[in-house]
């Protein structure tokens, strides 16, 4: 494995990110002062905001630790943490990652949690290589129960009197998925289209520059994933997303690419520009068969020879045989 941190994960509705002092007063209005969310739960609910801004510090000076994983969930129309996702345990040798997870009841019933716990559960085992993803809960909390199950998690039976909570000993209904497991359960486009999500992030990096509205992830013949985001300069010197993907590939020594996925601002997919299309086809002979992604819903695809059809540069390949 390698342990990458809290990273910045993007969903469709959602931001996943480290904690800032800033976040103390959102986290205790949002769900640590709520007695709703904690009658499941190991901590007190808070009656401060001191309460709340301790641990807020604490998650947030974590943050620059490669093995601390604490992600704040902010709804991108609310723009303010409303509850948190985090590794409340490992255990390397094995690649066992245990995810406990809270949100504001606010927020309760509208899919958050699973949309959160998806794109936590794809950068594990993508990212950073986990083996063994697993959760538990209290068999009085259902609701939870059913997120894992929505996520993909399989129930292995229930522990007696093995966990505690504001409710005293409990027993915890145990779940969990692994990595073979969800390579099966997962189509390969939704696994490139979520490798995108995960580096797309929209952001002003300079008076003259824009990156990360657009982002890409390419799969290898060798099943190898690469992502890239592009770079929208105020001259010509920019790139996009698909052309950073291959850069990345090229960098660690491929050059062959089977799938490419582009996921646009509005989260749709699209077609690369022309100018990515020359780019990859002139990467290859085979090039000509890669498959492009137009539509994650019915998975429509099509290959680059068609958007690109009696290419300039194929006898040139002949040429090399």
């Amino acid at each position: 494995m390698i342990h990458k941190g809290t990273q910045t994960i993007e969903t469709k509705r959602l931001i996943l990110r480290a904690f800032t002092p800033d976040d103390a007063e959102a986290a205790f209005e949002n769900w640590m002062s709520d007695p709703k969310v904690t009658e499941f739960l190991r901590w007190k609910t808070h009656a401060d905001i001191s309460d709340s801004r301790k641990i807020v510090n604490e998650w947030a000076n974590g943050s620059a630790d490669p093995e601390f994983y604490q992600w704040a969930i902010v709804p991108k129309d609310v723009n303010e943490p409303i509850g948190t996702i985090s590794v409340v345990d490992r255990n390397d040798a094995l690649g066992i990652f245990h995810i406990g997870y809270c949100i504001g009841s606010k927020w309760w019933h509208k899919g958050i949690t699973s949309e959160a716990f998806s794109a936590v559960i794809h950068f594990l085992f993508e990212e950073v290589g986990a083996n063994r993803i697993e959760s538990q809960h209290d068999p009085e909390n259902i609701h939870s129960g059913d997120v894992m199950k929505k996520c993909g998690l399989t129930f292995e039976g229930t522990l007696r009197q093995a966990d505690f909570n504001n409710r005293g000993i409990v027993d915890a209904c145990v779940y969990s998925i692994l990595q073979s497991e969800w390579q099966n359960n997962t189509s390969v486009w939704q696994r490139l289209y979520n490798a995108a999500l995960t580096v797309q992030n929209d952001r002003v990096v300079s008076p003259f520059i824009d990156a990360g509205g657009v982002a890409a992830a390419l799969m290898t013949k060798k099943g190898n994933i690469y992502t890239g985001i592009c770079i929208d300069t105020a001259s010509t010197l920019g790139m996009c997303a698909e052309r950073n993907a291959v850069a990345n590939m090229l960098t660690n020594g491929e050059s062959r690419i089977d799938k490419i996925v582009a996921v646009m601002p509005d989260g749709k997919v699209g077609a690369p520009c022309g100018a990515c299309r020359e780019y990859m086809m002139q990467l290859d002979r085979d090039s000509g068969d890669i498959e492009i992604l137009l539509d994650l819903e019915t998975e429509k695809t099509v290959r680059l020879k068609d958007l690109i059809p009696d290419w300039w540069g194929a006898e040139r390949f002949g040429d090399t045989e």
